[in-house]
């Protein structure tokens, strides 16, 4: 068996009907003949849209397929011991030219419970927004599920939804259970478990393009529903350069940032997990025993978890994210 290596994959790429261009005007990926890009998901192991690999002796090969070949050498002995063939983690780039439906993820026991498979806990990090952009997590005041339920039947629910404000570089985690929507002038980085259950609950009235509603999600949504409010609900830390900057730590991925702008070493040797970079901003050579890859803007690197470490080397400044799983 060859050796393995770091892995990278062609994006499997999504138009929405709240899609942006930025995701080829910015990042440089050509998502022809899509209208538009909402989505780029560069590391999944979704059963429907895998990723398929795009370097070395593997190109073309699925990402599940892989795992089923190399096991623990690829994601980590407690990883395919829990997780078996299914890569557990999807990362996303989303860009976002208008309101995305006000929404709630369930979690792992109503998901199982319903037999739709897996819970949705999620992150964002937010790689650029335009002035005045905003996004809602959660709510802005205690309100019961009575009340909550008479202001989505007379459509004011906003007048109880948190509105954050957002910048470059600003992070907010999205445990499953919190009411949220991504607004316009959003580009983002999305970490979260492999799940694509999404319940609607509300979607600004629009149409889609054959002039009906979207399904909504109303019942199935209200089990699914924290009502508790938070203190704040971004995410802060330290926003210093050339040193792994914690951003949040969960039981289904922990995530650093990495704002270089000279050469970075990073041991693995201590994890049972693979670590996946994802490059948010600028350039980056990513030095293994063995090879490099050259990694820009919009791309991510899967760093098979038998390899013990990497040595990053920024061209000017870059920023990545760096994920991976704590057993």
């Amino acid at each position: 068996m060859n050796e393995l290596y770091p892995l990278r994959f062609k994006p499997v790429l999504k138009d929405k009907i709240w899609g942006g261009q930025r995701i080829s005007s910015v990042l440089g990926i050509n998502f022809q003949p899509l209208p538009n890009c909402g989505e780029a998901w560069v590391v999944s192991g979704y059963a429907s849209d895998p990723s398929i690999v795009d370097n070395g002796f593997l190109a073309g090969n699925e990402l599940n397929e892989l795992i089923e070949v190399y096991m623990g050498d690829l994601v980590g002995e407690a990883n395919y011991e829990k997780y078996g063939n299914e890569f557990p983690i999807l990362v996303k780039i989303l860009d976002a030219a208008d309101w995305l439906s006000i929404q709630v993820h369930p979690d792992d026991e109503l998901a199982r419970q319903r037999g739709i498979g897996r819970g949705k806990t999620e992150m964002w990090y937010v790689m650029d927004a335009a002035p005045g952009a905003q996004l809602i997590s959660g709510f802005s005041q205690r309100i019961a599920k009575e009340a909550y339920k008479k202001h989505l039947e007379q459509k004011t629910l906003r007048e109880v939804l948190n509105f954050e404000p957002v910048a470059s570089g600003d992070v907010f985690f999205m445990p499953s259970g919190r009411v949220h929507a991504l607004g316009p002038g959003i580009m983002l980085a999305e970490i979260q478990q492999t799940s694509d259950n999404t319940y609607r609950i509300y979607d600004w009235d629009r149409l889609d393009d054959k002039g009906q509603p979207r399904e909504m999600h109303v019942e199935q949504a209200l089990d699914a529903i924290d009502f508790t409010v938070e203190k704040d609900y971004r995410t802060d830390y330290p926003r210093v350069k050339n040193a792994t900057q914690p951003l949040v730590e969960c039981p289904y991925f922990n995530t650093s940032l990495l704002a270089l702008d000279k050469p970075l070493a990073r041991d693995y040797s201590g994890l049972d997990s693979f670590v996946v970079l994802l490059n948010t901003s600028g350039s980056a050579r990513v030095e293994y025993e063995g090879g490099h890859e050259i990694l820009p803007a919009g791309q991510a690197l899967l760093v098979p978890a038998i390899i013990d470490g990497v040595r990053i080397y920024p061209e000017g400044e870059a920023r990545l994210l760096e994920i991976h799983i704590r057993n």
